[in-house]
């Protein structure tokens, strides 16, 4: 089944009002790249501008993180509602930043991802391990847990990024035939889980994706796209990782 790969760019706590000059030159590159699906995820300050910049463009623009409940008493929260209105289109939900250091359960990132299903936005689920869980054999066991409890029931209108933990930021990465087996045992769980839309679901590879070795993870059977970090910021850099889909 033929899946378009998705580059999503997530800027993390960085990026301030002049940062619109790296999504303008996103915005330039995307032309030359039909293949590929684009997207930046900058920060909540940003969100509004950017969708206006993108708009009529083919680059998304997506949100870091929102709230389970649409409205209330929740100083500094975000509802998903709030972040289609402010012009996204998708939004990232238990990435391991938030995992580490907001303490957030599979539950609570299964709740988040329900909320953007039901604001119309499309919810990029993380999941990944850690070394010591990798070092002691339990990688694949632990993202099967957070596959089981992340993600939502019903159609399988979102995306998984795997990310281990340990690869993130450090400019570690798991080997090809690492990344190969651990999204083939996270396909096999969608399609056990959600039939002929776990087969047409698209799972993303992230942590420490660069232009040297894009082409080499890329490649991965199953591997339909990439989430990436720091690389993200720099529109070169960015445009380069989706160049591999020329």
């Amino acid at each position: 089944m033929a899946r378009r790969p998705l580059v999503a760019g997530n800027w993390k706590m960085n990026g301030l009002a002049a940062s619109i000059a790296q999504l303008k030159a996103v915005i330039a590159g995307a032309g030359a790249l039909p293949k590929v699906e684009l997207m930046v995820c900058p920060p909540a300050t940003l969100i509004a501008s950017f969708a206006v910049a993108a708009r009529g463009t083919p680059v998304l623009i997506g949100g870091q993180d929102c709230h389970a409940l649409a409205s209330g008493a929740y100083t500094g929260d975000i509802a998903a509602e709030m972040l289609k209105d402010a012009g996204a289109s998708a939004v990232i939900v238990g990435h391991s930043e938030r995992r580490q250091y907001h303490h957030e359960t599979d539950a609570e990132v299964r709740a988040k991802a329900q909320a953007a299903r039901r604001a119309g936005l499309m919810p990029i689920v993380c999941v990944g391990e850690t070394r010591p869980q990798r070092e002691a054999g339990h990688a694949l066991d632990v993202v099967a847990t957070q596959l089981q409890g992340s993600l939502p029931d019903g159609a399988a209108d979102f995306v998984v990024a795997y990310e281990p933990v340990w690869a993130i930021g450090t400019g570690l990465t798991p080997t090809p035939a690492d990344v190969g087996e651990m999204h083939r045992s996270i396909r096999d769980h969608l399609v056990a889980r959600y039939g002929a839309g776990g087969q047409a679901a698209r799972i993303l590879y992230g942590g420490s994706v660069n232009r040297k070795n894009a082409a080499e993870l890329l490649a991965v059977e199953n591997v339909d796209g990439a989430l990436v970090g720091g690389a993200s910021l720099e529109a070169d850099d960015f445009l380069a990782i989706a160049g591999v889909y020329r």
